[in-house]
């Protein structure tokens, strides 16, 4: 149930350097003040205030100052006895001995028999190389067993004013063995202690000694209150091989039957594999009345990466779920799409192919699965030209997609586009970037009418842009100040988008300072932007010598002609556009303040509104977002376009050392909105103890969903089990999983 530190080195190590060193104390020739040594295999020195040779008794006696230099290896006492006829060594008085590994054990006296076999030693102490401590009253060696009598351990550190007072806590056992052929570690009555102050006792346990990186065991438990009453997770973990291992996790529910989840992780030669899962039986309810009684839940999900050789390389993620409802009950995930992939990708010089295929699983309630759409396969080719003399670059883009769905269209496209660049500045500090595109487009459209009639349809997409900056900027004291204004012209042709061609990729679409200059604002290939247009804007900054900064932009872009590809309100369907545009100030780390805007292009007034706001110390430091999303300053009807107002808030006091505390709510500002999500965390973390405790309150009301109430508390004392609380086990390296 518990678990000792890596760094633990009991009396195995520290009585075996004092076998070699006493092994020098033989060899002595005569006694001085300052003898230099040699034994059989390392050179050593002894030295000490006086070294007696007593043939009568045999002993050979060093003291005053004893010190044994071997390596890295030191050994300090008052007096130091060899008798020959026992064979056996004793060191007494202020005995300090220094390992290589860094740690330092200190005792009273040492005495070695049996051709230096076995050995006691008294009133032990040892401080390991991460500062921990340990303690016993006596120590008796027996071969490669130790045995320890009334010992204590603890990672904490001492008391600096009362160095007597107890830790926060620790372990005492009145006997502890040590195996060093086996490298275990066994208690005996054993009481874990707080504050000086017995909290728990159990007659037995064990686990690995340091010299183990990895071994099968329990990790860290954890429990609470949620979704499903009471919870309990007690961890498993299953050291399988150096480059394989495995967690497996008992769920305890009170409301549902016993789940059952794992992990496995493999490291290959070329690449590295993981998957996790879990299963479980119970009812699933929709609107509290159970639509399937006792039913098998669970979910799968798997990863993988994998060299095949220098330039290539595949790999694949799988994601999926028995429901709709099941990661977000069982508390796994809150994801609503999950995505699985199978890639190939290869790089190049200045090129680079890659081949994918996704599918997907809609989580969400309102969405028909079988609309949903399958990509099998996608593939893209990419190239960039070496600049030449002139500055100027050739680039080459080509994509080839199938999309697939059981119902709905089904679409397949070839893309291939080329282009011409060049970036140049002027003598006067004009700055120009030039690109000349030509894009052509074939699709396959399979018609959802049910005549299951293919059409075959396209474009030629040719794109001329030039985009001009002109940055200013002056010294005023210690701040520096910009004023820079932008402004690009686009040139294609109109009508660029016959409604034949589906849309499947640029549903995605947002009007923003982000995308002011791009010359195609849509994120995928279906959609492009036709007509003619000048987008145009201005950059204002202000810059200390302390770091803090004041930056904002203003942009709006103007095309000649209406585009119908634009629909209400993206801000772009009219022939001038919405303003759009950001205000950053930052003035030291103390304050964070960014507001990111569009306005309506007539009365100024805001359609979207971003506001993310961070002040203050460590010591309280909150935090807002805020956002909102307006239609009607558009004279739009609100039925077409979902309007939005939302905010987030937190707060966080790391008000002491040890003690961090965080609250966050997110609620809907709408008239029939309320609060969605709303929590709280308390954590103490010190050098060998950690306490994670969290409350949240879930509004969302989905099928077998309610709004629920979440408890979760943890506590992590270092080097029983994993001490990281909050490290999942993908994040974890193999040797970073310390079983107990």
């Amino acid at each position: 149930m518990f678990s000792l530190p890596r760094q633990v080195r009991v009396f195995g190590s520290c009585l075996w350097a004092i076998l070699v060193v006493s092994t020098l104390v033989i060899m002595t020739p005569s006694s001085g003040n300052t003898e230099g040594l040699t034994s059989r295999d390392t050179p050593a020195r002894l030295t000490a205030e006086q070294i007696e040779y007593d043939q009568n008794r045999g002993l050979i006696i060093a003291s005053g100052k004893v010190e044994i230099m071997q390596g890295d290896r030191i050994l300090l006492a008052d007096t130091l006895i060899y008798n020959q006829s026992t064979e056996s060594v004793s060191a007494e008085g202020n005995v300090m001995l220094l390992e290589p590994s860094g740690e330092v054990l200190f005792a009273n006296f040492v005495k070695l028999t049996n051709e230096m076999k076995d050995g006691i030693i008294k009133q032990l102490r040892i401080r390991m190389k991460d500062n921990s401590l340990m303690a016993a009253n006596s120590g008796r060696r027996q071969g490669p067993i130790t045995h320890m009598s009334k010992a204590v351990f603890s990672p904490c550190k001492l008391c600096e004013e009362n160095p007597e007072k107890p830790p926060l806590w620790q372990i005492k056992a009145t006997q502890v063995i040590h195996d060093n052929e086996a490298h275990d570690i066994e208690y005996k009555d054993a009481f874990l202690e707080m504050f000086g102050v017995p909290v728990l006792y159990t007659p037995y346990f064990s686990h690995p000694d340091p010299e183990v990186k990895r071994r099968s065991g329990f990790l860290v438990p954890s429990f609470g209150t949620g979704n499903l009453g009471f919870t309990s997770k007690t961890p498993y973990y299953f050291d399988i091989n150096p480059q394989m291992d495995a967690t497996l996790t008992p769920i305890y529910t009170a409301d549902q039957n016993l789940v059952m989840a794992g992990e496995f992780r493999e490291q290959l030669k070329n690449g590295k594999f993981e998957i996790e899962g879990s299963i479980t039986r119970a009812d699933r309810v929709d609107d509290e009345e159970v639509i399937e009684k006792d039913v098998i839940r669970g979910h799968i999900k798997a990863n993988g990466r994998f060299d095949i050789n220098r330039t290539w390389r595949w790999g694949f993620d799988a994601y999926r779920a028995t429901d709709d409802t099941y990661l977000r009950l069982y508390e796994f995930d809150g994801e609503q799409i999950l995505k699985s992939r199978l890639f190939g990708e290869g790089f190049r010089g200045r090129n680079y192919a890659s081949f994918d295929s996704y599918l997907f699983q809609d989580l969400r309630s309102d969405i028909f699965s079988g609309s949903t759409a399958q990509i099998l396969p996608i593939l893209d080719y990419n190239f960039v030209g070496q600049p030449s003399r002139w500055g100027d670059y050739w680039t080459l883009n080509t994509n080839l997609m199938n999309l697939v769905r059981e119902e709905g269209i089904d679409s397949r496209r070839f893309s291939v586009e080329g282009g011409w660049h060049r970036n140049f500045s002027h003598i006067h500090g004009h700055i120009f970037n030039l690109s000349a595109t030509l894009r052509g487009d074939i699709y396959n459209v399979n018609q959802p009418d049910g005549s299951n009639l293919d059409s075959i349809t396209g474009r030629i997409f040719p794109q001329l842009s030039v985009n001009w900056r002109f940055p200013l900027k002056r010294k005023m004291g210690t701040t520096h100040q910009l004023i820079e204004p932008i402004a690009s012209v686009i040139l294609s042709p109109n009508g660029s988008n016959p409604n034949d061609i589906p849309n499947e990729d640029s549903l995605g679409f947002a009007f923003d300072d982000s995308d002011l200059f791009i010359p195609n604002r849509f994120i995928g290939l279906d959609r492009v932007e036709g007509g003619k247009r000048v987008d145009y804007g201005v950059l204002l900054g202000t810059y200390g010598s302390s770091g803090g900064s004041t930056t904002a932009l203003i942009g709006q872009s103007y095309r000649l002609r209406d585009d119908s590809t634009f629909s209400a309100p993206s801000g772009l369907e009219n022939h001038l556009s919405d303003l759009v545009g950001y205000v950053s100030i930052k003035p030291s780390n103390y304050l964070d303040l960014l507001y990111r805007f569009r306005l309506d292009r007539k009365s100024y007034a805001p359609t979207v509104s971003d506001l993310a706001f961070n002040a203050g110390p460590d010591i309280f430091r909150v935090n807002t977002n805020y956002l909102s999303i307006n239609s009607g300053a558009s004279g739009i009807d609100s039925e077409t376009f979902e309007e939005r107002e939302e905010i987030s808030f937190g707060l966080s006091s790391h008000f002491h050392e040890n003690w961090t505390i965080t609250a966050n709510a997110t609620r809907n500002l709408q008239s029939d909105g309320g609060m969605i999500w709303m929590g709280s965390t308390l954590t103490y973390e010190d050098e060998c103890f950690s306490i994670l405790s969290s409350y949240s309150r879930s509004f969302t009301r989905d099928r077998d969903l309610e709004p629920t109430d979440t408890i979760f508390a943890q506590l992590a004392f270092k080097h029983l089990g994993s001490f990281q609380t909050q490290k999942s086990f993908q994040q974890a390296s193999p040797d970073e999983t310390e079983p107990y």
